[in-house]
């Protein structure tokens, strides 16, 4: 699973820097665990952002197992990898979704990136280049610790936990920090604490996250904020509309909207890689 650590190592500390850096900043948003709500926090994040001007790109690097689209309740006919195993363009596997939100779905597709040839990856970064001009683009990722969340954690210019109170998600959530920090992908990230009871629990928790990371690794990382336990997300995600459109007024809705000023307001003028230079990346690493 590691054996890419010398490739993650050499992206994370800039030797790509001949890519030509574009607007987009790529945050990778992942987490120690499933089951602590960071699909849900991406897609309604993304669509908070949308309200504030930005255009937002979530690409739902959740090998076999994504749920964005279900999440917006959309249904995409293509992935990403269609791209190059057909005459399709990005337009065709592109899905815009609610409010404006755009969805690039990864899926099974992603399996195969390793398998391209010299000449597929070609055509599939001259698709992908007409992607660029997005203000943000979120990974979600599949949970816990494996190359491929590796992988998108060191070629994104941010990376972003979502855990929750619970103790086996913070141990788990631990335990990937520790890897990052072990092959010195990234030297700082940031953390949500989903799923609290109120405002207290997200400070304590994060506290004491931060008391562990401290202590044993050698990460910075920064608290970004906390979101209730909200009865309405369970009622979103039944009914596939995400909850800052079904419940603009709720507790948990209150919480992304803190979240989006505070990401917004950490805007500087320096710009992200950008779509095409997070996949030259990954083909860098998976040669």
């Amino acid at each position: 699973m590691l054996d890419q650590a010398e490739s993650l190592r050499r992206l994370a500390n800039g030797s790509t820097s001949n890519i030509e850096r574009k607007k987009s900043k790529i945050i990778t948003i992942t987490s120690g665990k499933g089951g602590v709500g960071k699909s849900n926090f991406v897609v309604n994040l993304a669509i908070s952002l949308v309200r504030k001007g930005k255009k937002v790109l979530v690409f739902d690097a959740d090998i076999g197992m994504g749920n964005d689209d279900v999440l917006m309740g959309i249904y995409p006919k293509h992935n990403v990898l269609d791209l190059i195993n057909g005459n399709l363009s990005i337009e065709d596997v592109i899905v815009e979704g609610p409010e404006g939100v755009n969805l690039l779905p990864g899926g099974s597709g992603l399996n195969n990136i390793e398998d391209l040839q010299q000449n597929q990856r070609d055509l599939f970064l001259k698709k992908i280049e007409m992607l660029e001009g997005f203000d943000y683009i979120f990974i979600d990722t599949g949970a816990g610790i494996s190359r491929s969340v590796l992988a998108f954690i060191a070629c994104s210019d941010e990376v972003v936990l979502v855990t929750t109170p619970e103790p086996t998600s913070l141990t788990d959530g631990y335990s990937l920090l520790k890897a990052v920090n072990h092959f010195k992908i990234k030297s700082k990230a940031s953390i949500v604490v989903n799923k609290v009871f109120d405002k207290k629990e997200g400070e304590v928790t994060f506290s004491k996250f931060k008391t562990a990371v401290n202590r044993f690794l050698t990460l910075d990382i920064d608290y970004l904020g906390y979101i209730y336990e909200d009865k309405k997300l369970t009622m979103s995600v039944r009914n596939q509309l995400p909850f800052v459109i079904g419940y603009p007024n709720c507790d948990a809705s209150r919480c992304i909207e803190a979240i989006t000023s505070k990401i917004v307001g950490k805007e500087k003028q320096e710009v992200g890689i950008g779509v095409q230079g997070l996949f030259k990346k990954l083909f860098s690493i998976f040669s």
